[in-house]
């Protein structure tokens, strides 16, 4: 069993992708399709991956701009949380919003998860969905235990967290679900976030100000 995971930081808001494979049976899982499924695809076939399965985090733009193409070329399904298909609706209204248009619609979900923990699996791929709203309604965070990896998506940070400041964020929310469903990991469980670069949940526990300020206040 050899999981090899590739990142790819495309379209205007810098959003990372993220290709989990199981490179001996050749078959991939796809963590948010960003922008640019074309850029994806090529990246998979260049590795010699196919992509099985499609996964969004949540349902704002940058998160999901390429899922409608992918899914038309692939044929693969998309999972999404249940909370998030009223915004997965708002795709081309989130892209005037943002002043890049009206923009295509999403693709849509042939399963949407619920907030209960649940094991999505491909070959030797196993992720562990993780509810973990505030920075959007639905979002969720994806472990992959057996490599002690967890994609964040847009909920922490290396140094900081997920904005809350877009209808349907609450900063409140956001903390609860970084202390009950995150800082229970270990501390050498890698993060791997929607957007910049990794970090660890013990570096964040340890220096991540919003986490400190938010642990001191509960004090």
């Amino acid at each position: 069993m050899t999981i090899r995971i590739k990142s790819l930081t495309l379209g205007p808001f810098a959003t990372n992708a993220y290709l989990v494979a199981d490179i001996d049976r050749g078959n991939a899982i796809l963590i948010d399709p960003v922008d640019n499924a074309p850029a994806i695809m090529r990246a998979a076939a260049d590795e010699g991956w196919t992509i099985k399965l499609m996964l969004a985090t949540h349902a704002h733009l940058d998160h999901v701009l390429a899922s409608a193409e992918i899914k038309r070329q692939l044929q693969i399904p998309f999972l999404i949380h249940e909370d998030c298909a009223a915004l997965l609706d708002e795709i081309p209204l989130q892209g005037q919003y943002f002043g890049l248009g009206r923009l295509p619609a999403a693709a849509a979900p042939d399963r949407l998860l619920s907030s209960e923990s649940e094991t999505i699996e491909l070959d030797s791929i196993r992720l562990q969905s993780l509810y973990t709203p505030g920075h959007a309604p639905g979002h969720l965070s994806f472990y992959l235990a057996q490599h002690k990896v967890l994609f964040s998506g847009d909920t922490l940070f290396a140094g900081s967290i997920g904005r809350t400041d877009l209808p349907g964020g609450d900063q409140n929310l956001l903390m609860q679900s970084i202390f009950e469903q995150l800082l229970v990991l270990d501390d050498d469980v890698q993060v791997l976030p929607g957007h910049m670069g990794g970090t660890t949940i013990g570096r964040e526990r340890l220096t991540n100000p919003f986490i400190l300020s938010y642990d001191a206040d509960r004090s």
